[in-house]
């Protein structure tokens, strides 16, 4: 009987160190992925500063305002930061989307990303190829089932000829923002 006493409680410590052992992993893992999370974030900022390097900072943002940016739209669009940071690395390279039009065009894509079902980086190369050349960016978002009217097509292309290409771009995102 003492023995049978004794083993009972031998098996009741090793399930205790085994429950503690099982806990200390699931800690360990999830420091793990909190490391892994933090040098993915620093890998996009890093990429996020050589690409304002690069195009000389033409969107008007700094990194940091990016990484900001990414969080806010990343909360109102349930969609993970470092994504919409990844796409925001690949809309600057857009030179002539300035700073008036780089929010509202993250957010157009992701929209359109959302209602076409179409991944986020695709949909950030065709609302900024549009927006780089408006006139020839109308045809290809038209292909993409946007609707121009053949008013906007008019006004767009005369805004463009006559240098003022921010608007033609506000008139686009109008539209985009209409339809999704």
């Amino acid at each position: 009987q003492g023995l049978g006493a004794l083993s009972q409680q031998f098996l009741g410590v090793n399930l205790a160190t085994l429950g503690l052992a099982g806990g200390i992993g699931l800690v360990g893992l999830a420091i793990k992925k909190a490391v892994d999370n933090a040098a993915e974030a620093e890998k996009i900022m890093a990429q996020t500063e050589a690409v304002i390097k690069s195009t000389g900072g033409t969107a008007g943002y700094t990194a940091d305002q990016i990484g900001r940016m990414s969080d806010r739209l990343s909360k109102l669009n349930a969609v993970d930061d470092e994504v919409i940071q990844k796409g925001a690395n690949v809309l600057m390279t857009f030179r002539s989307i300035g700073r008036d039009a780089f929010e509202p065009t993250m957010q157009a894509a992701l929209d359109m990303s959302t209602a076409l079902g179409t991944d986020l980086q695709g949909s950030i190369l065709q609302v900024g190829k549009a927006l780089e050349d408006p006139v020839r960016g109308m045809t290809a978002l038209r292909r993409a089932g946007v609707s121009f009217s053949a008013e906007q097509q008019a006004v767009i292309k005369s805004l463009v000829e006559t240098g003022q290409k921010a608007k033609a771009q506000q008139l686009i995102l109008q539209e985009l923002n209409t339809e999704f």
